[in-house]
């Protein structure tokens, strides 16, 4: 299936929103449909180059949202729940897993299969992730189940570990996290700056609410928070 997304195709370049293929998952993948998803500063980390140069990289890392469609072989969830994302699916079988320390775990693993832009090129989904996106692909594994009356904002400041959610105060939360304070609204500024967002920063000749509109089809997740910024900017 193709949905939108939010790229960086080379080093240092402003991100883009473009069409990316989500292919069937494998046997023990599954596509989860993203309903919020935090701006970190790891995401700019990976449009500089600064932690791998595997580009291009699907950003986003910190999201909850609904599972979709599962795996043949998937059992850890079902289409319909919600969900936060783990970084990465631990193997349940090492010493450190066994040992009740999964964060150690020797083996850890993603999904199965690529998701790529319209011409085949592969994408690196960050941190195991990529879901500044509509969709993503992930292994069941990094799914951890919450309940489904969470805020899905809330939901995505949670830190997941082992399968284990530890939810945070919803202040953690984008929307709160970023836009409660003048400072927090200057970080999300400097930061979609930094990004290469600069119309949806409220850049010359651009109304910032209009302009945080261009990110409509990204399912709604970095649209929120910019929408937020703008409408309680001093």
């Amino acid at each position: 299936m193709t949905v939108k997304a939010v790229i960086a195709r080379s080093k240092g370049a402003e991100v883009e929103t473009v069409n990316i293929v989500v292919p069937d998952p494998g046997p023990n993948d599954v596509i989860v449909r993203v309903q919020a998803c935090g701006v970190c500063h790891t995401d700019l980390a990976y449009r500089d180059g600064d932690i791998e140069d595997a580009f291009p990289f699907l950003l986003g890392h910190e999201a909850a949202g609904v599972v979709e469609t599962v795996g043949s072989a998937v059992t850890h969830v079902e289409e319909g729940d919600f969900v936060i994302l783990n970084w990465r699916a631990v193997c349940g079988e090492c010493r450190a897993c066994k040992k009740g320390e999964p964060k150690y775990c020797f083996n850890t693993h993603n999904a199965s299969k690529k998701m790529t832009l319209e011409d085949g090129t592969e994408l690196t989904p960050a941190l195991g992730i990529g879901s500044f996106a509509e969709k993503t692909l992930v292994h069941e594994g990094q799914c951890t189940k919450v309940d489904p009356d969470t805020p899905a904002t809330v939901a995505a400041a949670a830190r997941p570990s082992g399968g284990r959610a530890r939810p945070r105060d919803a202040s953690r939360a984008l929307s709160a996290r970023l836009t409660s304070s003048a400072a927090g609204r200057a970080r999300l500024l400097v930061l979609t700056r930094r990004l290469g967002w600069r119309r949806c920063a409220g850049g010359a000749g651009h109304a910032p609410r209009a302009a945080a509109g261009e990110l409509a089809g990204v399912s709604g997740h970095v649209r929120r928070a910019v929408d937020r910024l703008c409408a309680r900017r001093p």
